[in-house]
């Protein structure tokens, strides 16, 4: 239950909070200060452990973060003036959660299990924003070419549509995006589908929505190092297919060392694409014309080994790259132009994985 005696974060300013992960040294959900000089990091939250990924719902003022772990939780977190409060956690029924999301109404939220390659749905309760158990959950099956990566399935993402008709899931162990009809209402979703087959061994990681195009998304995979732009044909009420407008290199030609990708994001304008590569250790840069179709434009390093996730800061100017390897924070800044400059800022925060405002 949510405790009635903690007080809203209404006079709270949001900052960057790094979570961790404490099987590399992380102590829990770091503060930085310093984003548009040099970077410093406080003490932990330490009621936030392996905050792999997490969501932000203003309806409740809660964050929902993961706790990546074989039997994996999703914490249910709030930051008031007198700092972070645990307000409970709930069993995702799975291992490794990796992705959350809510939906528009804010009445439910969606896990993926990186582990056992499912994906739990719980409705919000309307007063206090905790998870209703149990949840909905389905469990896929499959593999993919790749022994090593492609050996059962793994959920990696999780998004609603803009409509907030369907449930998006990635599956990087058996190269497939599934989609489900979903009701916001009910909170339920309906029977699975396979709304993308992308190429064998690609393996799907994430997928991003373009803002002013509901038509529109964006496709990253994880082991080939590609973009996949894509036409969403269909509602949540009937069949639902991703087809496949063009395929990119998030890599520069001729590169040959071994490199994955990681994360996808988008400047508020919608006309610049960004996708961390890892092992090029690269932030590559994409222009978007007025159809959406992606072009690249620059890859800068990241300035760190491994760079898992990033945040734009679109008031700053900046962006926050969180490195997993050599545990490493870095700020870049945004020119006008939409491409990238080192800026030499940069801190160490112990098993970095996640970065979030809070």
């Amino acid at each position: 239950m949510l405790d009635r005696d903690i007080e809203p974060a209404l006079s709270v300013t949001p900052s960057p909070w790094i979570g961790t992960y404490a099987g590399e040294g992380g102590g829990g959900l770091y503060p930085l200060t310093g984003t548009t000089g040099s970077l410093a990091v406080g003490p932990p939250y330490r009621d936030a452990s392996n905050a792999s990924f997490g969501v932000h719902a203003s309806r409740f003022d809660l964050h929902y973060l993961a706790d990546e772990q074989d039997i994996g939780r999703l914490g249910v977190h709030r930051r008031t003036s007198s700092g972070w409060h645990r307000l409970g956690s709930v069993a995702t029924e799975g291992a490794a959660p990796c992705h959350v999301a809510i939906d528009a109404t804010q009445s439910c939220i969606a896990v993926a299990n990186y582990g056992n390659g499912g994906i739990a749905v719980y409705r919000l309760d309307q007063n206090s924003g905790m998870p209703i158990i149990p949840p909905m959950v389905y469990v896929n099956d499959g593999r993919g070419p790749d022994p090593d990566r492609q050996e059962s399935p793994h959920a990696h993402w999780v998004g609603f549509s803009p409509d907030n008709r369907t449930l998006y899931a990635t599956d990087l162990g058996t190269d497939a995006v599934l989609a489900f009809a979903f009701d916001a209402q009910s909170g339920t979703i309906g029977s699975v589908q396979t709304a993308f087959r992308a190429a064998p061994g690609s393996g799907p990681r994430h997928m991003l929505f373009h803002d002013s195009q509901p038509g529109l998304a964006y496709l990253v995979c994880e082991l080939d190092s590609t973009l996949v732009t894509l036409d969403i044909d269909g509602t949540g009420n009937g069949s639902v297919e991703l087809r496949e407008r063009a395929t990119l290199p998030t890599i520069p030609a001729g590169w040959s060392g071994h490199s994955i990708l990681a994360h996808i994001g988008a400047n508020a304008a919608g006309d610049r694409l960004y996708v961390s590569n890892r092992g090029h250790d690269s932030i590559a840069v994409f222009a978007l014309d007025a159809r959406g179709d992606a072009t690249p434009i620059q890859h800068i390093t990241s300035g760190g080994v491994s760079p898992r996730f990033f945040m734009i800061l679109e008031e700053e100017a900046r962006m926050m790259v969180v490195h997993e390897r050599d545990h490493r924070v870095t700020m870049l800044d945004i020119l006008a132009d939409g491409t990238l400059a080192s800026t030499g800022n940069a801190i160490t925060v112990p098993g970095a994985a996640f970065a979030l405002i809070g």
